[in-house]
């Protein structure tokens, strides 16, 4: 099962829209391009197993 989430870009902070698989488990890391400046941002992500409800963290990546 996928859904959207929103983060904010570790360089430039702009909002940036993300795919979250779901039955990825509850931590989950991964690289991600910002979609306005095209740099390169390590997404940190917690998913509530009981409420979906997700959380992302940001950093550059390098």
């Amino acid at each position: 099962m996928q859904t959207t989430a929103e983060f904010y870009c570790a360089y430039c902070g702009e909002t940036n829209l993300t795919f979250v698989d779901l039955s990825g488990g509850g931590q989950q890391s991964y690289v991600e391009d910002c979609q306005v400046c095209c740099r390169p941002n390590i997404l940190y992500i917690r998913v509530d197993e009981e409420t979906l409800d997700i959380e992302i963290d940001t950093e550059y990546e390098g």
